[in-house]
C-alpha cells in the first residue's frame, strides 16, 4: 500500500533507524502474559508494557529519536513542546540527556505528577488554561523570540518513526516466540503511535489487523474513519484520559491510519477505571487512564480476542497517586 505524492510519511527503514538511534537510552520493554487475563477474555493477550518505558510512556521514543536528528545550530536554539503530560516528559528527558534547553507548555489542569517530573528533567514549565488560552498561540512566542524548535507530539515523521519502534519489538518477540499476532489494539490520542505501529504490522506482519482504542467523547479517529475525513471533537468533551485528549487526528497520522487500520474503538471512563484496576489487582501494574484503554476495551467486549492473540499497548503507567487510590478504592 502506497502513500501517493506524500515523502513525510515514515518508511519501515525509519522505524529501523530510529530503533538503533534509540537502543542505548530507551527500554526494550517486555510482551507480558498473564493467565488470569486470558482466561477472562478467552485469547492470548500480549501486554506491551510501556508503563516500564523511560519516563513511563512510549512517549520517550519518538521524542529521543526527533532531538537526536537536530543539527549542533538546532541543538543550540532548545527546543519547545506542548502536551499535557507525556510527550512533556519525553522531550524533557531527551533534552536533558542531550543537553538541550527545553521549554514545555503544559495545562494548568494536567496531572500534578506529570508537571512535577517534567520539571524535575530540567525543563522549564509553562502554564496555561486550555479553555481560555491558545498552547500554539504560547508556544509561537517562544519560537519566535529563540529561534527554537518545535517537537510536535505526533504529526511528525520522525516522532512517528519513534513510536514505530514499539511495533518493532511487539513483532520481533511475537516472531521469538514463534506467536502469530490476529490483532493489535493502541491508545490512540493523535494518532502517531498508532500510525508507527501500524507501519511496522505493515511490513513484519501484514495479516495482522490494527485497531485504535479512544475514550469515549475523544473518538475522533473512529468517526474520521467512518467519515473519510478528519473531524473534531466536541469543545465541551471531557474525559479521565488526559494523555488521549486531542482535539482531532493529526494530519499526518490520519493519512496512515485510514489507510492501514482495521477500525477503532471508543471505552467510557467507567471501563478506563474498572481496567485500571483491574491492571493493578491483577497485573500488578501501575496504568494511567489513556494506558488502560486498549485493556479496557478487552475486558469491556469491545473487542473480542475470544480465540485470538491480541497485542495491546500499556501505553504510560504516570497515574496521579491520589486519582488511582480513588478508583481502588471505588472499583
Amino acid at each position: 500500500m502506497n502513500f501517493p505524492g506524500n515523502t513525510q510519511v515514515p518508511s519501515f527503514a525509519d522505524i529501523e533507524a530510529a530503533s538503533q538511534r534509540i537502543a542505548p537510552r530507551a527500554v526494550r520493554t517486555p510482551l507480558l502474559e498473564n493467565a488470569y487475563l486470558n482466561e477472562a477474555v478467552n485469547g492470548r493477550v500480549l501486554l506491551k508494557a510501556e508503563t516500564l518505558q523511560r519516563t513511563g510512556s512510549f512517549k520517550f521514543r519518538g521524542a529521543f529519536n526527533r532531538l537526536s536528528l537536530l543539527d549542533d545550530s538546532q541543538k543550540a536554539k532548545g527546543v519547545v513542546a506542548y502536551s499535557s503530560g507525556n510527550h512533556a516528559q519525553g522531550v524533557a528527558a531527551a533534552a536533558k540527556i542531550l543537553g538541550i534547553e527545553c521549554t514545555i507548555i503544559m495545562p494548568n489542569d494536567a496531572p500534578s505528577l506529570k508537571i512535577a517530573n517534567t520539571r524535575n528533567y530540567g525543563a522549564e514549565v509553562v502554564l496555561y488554561d486550555r479553555k481560555t488560552e491558545s498552547r500554539e498561540a504560547i508556544a509561537s512566542k517562544f519560537l519566535d523570540d529563540r529561534g527554537a524548535t518545535l517537537i510536535r507530539p505526533f504529526d511528525d515523521p520522525q516522532i512517528i518513526a519513534g513510536q514505530g519502534t514499539c511495533g518493532l519489538e511487539i513483532f520481533e518477540e511475537a516472531n521469538e516466540r514463534d506467536m502469530a499476532i490476529n490483532a493489535v489494539l493502541v491508545c490512540c490520542g493523535g494518532g502517531g503511535l498508532t500510525a508507527g505501529i501500524a507501519l511496522a504490522a505493515r511490513e513484519m506482519s501484514p495479516a495482522s489487523q490494527i485497531y485504535a482504542v479512544e475514550p469515549k467523547g475523544f473518538e475522533d479517529t473512529a468517526r474520521s474513519l467512518a467519515a473519510g475525513k478528519r473531524l473534531e471533537n466536541a469543545p465541551d468533551a471531557a474525559s479521565i484520559c488526559d494523555a488521549l485528549l486531542t482535539p482531532s487526528p493529526g494530519e499526518l497520522t490520519f493519512q496512515i491510519n485510514q489507510q492501514l487500520l482495521s477500525g477503532a474503538l471508543a471505552v467510557s471512563d467507567e471501563q478506563v477505571r474498572e481496567a485500571m484496576a483491574f491492571a493493578m489487582r491483577n497485573l500488578k501494574l501501575v496504568v494511567e487512564p489513556g494506558g488502560a484503554v486498549c485493556l479496557a476495551a478487552l475486558l469491556a467486549g469491545q473487542f473480542d480476542a475470544a480465540d485470538k492473540t491480541v497485542a495491546i499497548t500499556l501505553s504510560g503507567g504516570n497515574a496521579d497517586p491520589a486519582f488511582l487510590a480513588d478508583v481502588m478504592t471505588a472499583t
